[in-house]
């Protein structure tokens, strides 16, 4: 049986690239390891996701919806309540809630998830 290849990259269409990185980059600590523009308009960022790479992007290869995503992008915390915090200082809305778990949303829609819950036992 073949290796499970790791996971390269996620990619999000985003609508601007600078409002996405304000949150996934100011609000949720993400480092931009680069970028594509074009003609003065940034069309995508890459984004160190804990060894993953998320990519946020103008338009999107390939089919699919034409506007945002009915995904989940789950990163790890360590202390929910503290991310809590942080998301309504800075005004962001927190959809909804588990004991592991918070969902909020980026400002295309997308779902967000910032998790305590293990991810292997």
């Amino acid at each position: 049986m073949a290796a499970v290849p790791p996971l390269h990259h996620v990619a999000v269409r985003v609508e601007d690239c600078g409002r996405a990185l304000r949150f996934y980059s100011e609000l949720l600590g993400l480092r931009e390891l680069r970028r594509r523009e074009r003609d003065g308009i940034v069309e995508s960022v890459w984004l160190d996701a804990g060894g993953v790479i998320l990519m946020v992007e103008r338009t999107l290869r390939g089919s699919g919806a034409a506007t945002g995503s009915g995904h989940v992008l789950a990163f790890a915390v360590d202390d929910l309540a503290a991310w809590a915090a942080r998301l309504r200082a800075a005004g962001q809305t927190i959809d909804d809630r588990t004991d592991h778990t918070l969902y909020t949303r980026d400002p295309d829609g997308h779902r967000v998830g910032l998790t305590v819950f293990p991810a292997s036992e």
